[in-house]
């Protein structure tokens, strides 16, 4: 399972311009599923996310989490973090689980998230073309793999 973080002073979805999920400071999670991942590494992502220490303190250094700041999160699925591009232009995306796999897991991801004790979850439609709206802050975006924690 993949999340790459970005944070953020707002971000929204949009689908058929209707917004289904929008947030002020925090961070927008692009989230991709592979065909192993379970509950178990959702949950091991999700207390990554919310305890990660990348927000300023009143020094201006990167030393409070997503929890100490009362941030939110917006919930995005993103099969295309599981694209291998080393042969050819088209990309595979083979590695990338079926929707129903995905799914459940990426809404699993987002329920620890509020277990955790993040006050705001937003989430966009699965599968859908979204319209994606990131007001990077900083910037800062990092990359959390299961495979490496």
């Amino acid at each position: 399972m993949r999340v790459l973080l970005q944070r953020v002073s707002a971000g929204s979805v949009t689908v058929d311009g209707d917004v289904s999920g929008e947030i002020a400071a925090g961070f927008v999670a692009l989230v991709g599923v592979t065909h192993a991942d379970t509950e178990a590494e959702a949950e091991k992502l999700a207390k990554k996310t919310a305890n990660l220490r990348v927000f300023s303190d009143m020094n201006g250094k990167m030393n409070r989490s997503l929890l100490d700041v009362a941030g939110a999160v917006l919930v995005v699925s993103q099969f295309t973090l599981y694209a291998d591009a080393r042969k050819g232009r088209r990309p595979s995306y083979i590695q990338a689980a079926q929707p129903d796999t995905a799914e459940p897991v990426i809404r699993h991801y987002a329920a620890c998230l509020l277990e955790a004790g993040v006050g705001q979850v937003e989430h966009g439609v699965f599968g859908a073309l979204m319209q994606v709206a990131i007001q990077n802050d900083g910037p800062v975006t990092i990359m959390l793999d299961s495979d490496h924690l």
